[in-house]
């Protein structure tokens, strides 16, 4: 293991790559809970099932379906080859790791822990943070190291 960043996922020092991110953001974060709540359909009848195989244990995971459905989406799709949720393709946007290192399944993990974190305490005032920030960069982006691009 080589402690040299890889190029191909270092973040730009190009401005452009940074316009407008913050906005696609936040129609990305809608896309990704619409996504969200319909993958929950499915996953409550899956642990429904589980429930009555396991004789009534899993429906004490019911409260924390939707957490455990979010950190699932994100952590394999932020994690993932694309570095993007499915929401982030759709508006053009992807994470990469400001040390040049490619976005894993906990540091996706991580950063969506610490953006509700931050959301259920500054909520109207996360998002005024990316615009006097140098590359829009919101506050668990500092904390996690990480940077949202236009891909598109």
């Amino acid at each position: 293991m080589t402690l040299t960043p890889n190029p191909l996922y270092a973040a730009p020092d190009d401005w452009r790559a940074y316009t407008g991110t913050l906005s696609r953001r936040v129609f990305a974060f809608i896309l990704d809970y619409v996504i969200i709540l319909l993958l929950c359909i499915p996953a409550a009848v899956i642990l429904f099932f589980l429930s009555i195989v396991t004789l009534g244990l899993g429906f004490f995971l019911y409260p924390a379906l939707f957490v455990i459905v979010a950190g699932l989406y994100f952590g394999f799709t932020v994690g993932g080859s694309n570095q993007a949720s499915l929401g982030m393709r759709a508006m053009g946007i992807a994470i990469m790791r400001v040390d040049g290192q490619r976005m894993d399944f906990l540091t996706a993990i991580v950063h969506l822990a610490l953006f509700w974190i931050l959301n259920s305490v500054l909520t109207p005032l996360i998002l005024l943070v990316g615009l006097f920030t140098e590359r829009s960069r919101l506050i668990h982006d500092f904390l996690v190291g990480t940077v949202t691009v236009r891909t598109a």
